[in-house]
């Protein structure tokens, strides 16, 4: 392993937010962990201090508590699979055994009564989980939320096969799969319930809306990929994200794939501001409640990224910034040279496609980050 990578001060536009109830949830979500046994003593352990119930209450803040506390609970469960199965169990390794493990994983979704699983706490989680979908849910997005599961399985089992055969995906690739295996898909429907609210087809299946949310699917993944590449890097077995792929095929040296991975965050942040602001013109009150909950999910991950034990890594300490940039390092209105997302940019009137030069040298930078679950 080499130098340390120093993570600058991202561009973050959208400001800070929190439910009032944070500290509620984030103590209901280690109970419920504990409750279900989601994942062995020594993960469920460290799971529970990664203020996930905090990073609920960030990506829903005005949302009903009962769902914001549903989807802290999906997401640590979440974490169970991907840590226990996917990145720290030789099943990672085999991905012909995990598709099966993730089929009957699947079937209880589809089926919580069905008389399999029945002493895997995994799948009681994730029958508790859609028991609650289904209070909180409607038929509709119930099913939404079991086809994104599957999106999500079927990635995974991708990324295992990179794993086991130790090989790095083009970057075309790896951005298509990422904006499944990064999990936002299985959420999206999750921010309608936590309004209770359920968007129209006509808006929910628009071309500006399913852009929308593959753009924050995609900076939620880069900077995953940015802040959580120390300690990927530091471990010792195969780990991929979007630095290694710049590195392997674009030949960058670590701190190279670095900036070029903020600077195609940022391009893509840019276009996800200028398109969200034209297409919630004339929305429905519905769908403009959906977009705030897209910007609240963006931030949110950006907030907990810094201050969760998560990726800070207290007994190998993360070089984070201490605050966010106010101005981008790439705004340009050009398309990114990845081609399964340039389609993006097509929906974006002329009228908006304007700017491109890039911010002045010495941008100004946001005052703090939040400190590990306080309220902003």
């Amino acid at each position: 392993m080499g130098p340390q990578l120093s993570v600058p001060p991202i561009y973050a536009p959208i400001p800070p937010a929190i439910h009032p109830r944070h500290a509620v949830i984030e103590a209901r979500t280690a109970a419920w962990a504990e409750s279900f046994r989601i994942g062995s003593p020594e993960l469920r352990g460290r799971l529970v201090r990664h203020d996930i119930g905090t990073f609920s209450a960030r990506i829903l803040p005005e949302g009903r508590q009962e769902v914001v506390e549903l989807l802290a609970d999906f997401v640590l469960w979440l974490f169970g699979v991907d840590d226990g199965y996917c990145e720290e169990s030789d099943l990672g390794h085999r991905p012909g055994d995990l598709v099966g493990v993730l089929h009957r994983l699947l079937r209880v979704a589809q089926d919580p009564g069905g008389p399999f699983l029945r002493s895997d706490p995994l799948a009681a989680g994730l029958r508790d989980l859609r028991a609650r979908i289904d209070r909180f849910g409607t038929y509709a997005q119930c099913t939404r939320w079991v086809d994104a599961l599957r999106e999500y399985f079927f990635s995974v089992v991708w990324e295992a096969d990179h794993r086991r055969a130790g090989t790095v995906p083009d970057l075309n690739d790896y951005t298509l799969m990422r904006l499944y295996d990064g999990a936002a898909t299985v959420v999206f429907p999750l921010l309608e319930m936590g309004r209770g609210d359920e968007l129209r087809p006509e808006e929910r299946d628009h071309p500006a809306t399913r852009a929308l949310c593959e753009m924050t699917s995609f900076i939620i993944s880069w900077d995953n990929d940015i802040f959580s590449h120390h300690k990927e890097a530091s471990g010792e077995g195969f780990y991929l994200n979007a630095l290694r792929v710049l590195q392997h095929h674009e030949q960058l040296s670590p701190a190279a794939a670095l900036a070029t991975a903020i600077r195609q965050r940022d391009r893509v942040m840019c276009l996800f501001l200028r398109l969200a602001e034209e297409h919630r013109r004339g929305g429905s009150p519905e769908l403009c409640r959906y977009l705030d909950s897209l910007r609240h999910f963006v931030r949110a991950t950006q907030d907990w990224s810094v201050s969760s034990l998560r990726y800070t890594t207290p007994e190998n300490p993360a070089a984070f910034p201490t605050s966010f940039r106010s101005t981008p390092t790439d705004d340009s209105t050009e398309p990114l040279d990845i081609p399964v997302i340039r389609w993006w940019w097509t929906l974006v009137p002329e009228d908006h496609a304007t700017g491109g030069r890039g911010p002045e040298p010495g941008a100004p930078e946001e005052v703090r980050r939040p400190e590990r679950a306080a309220a902003c």
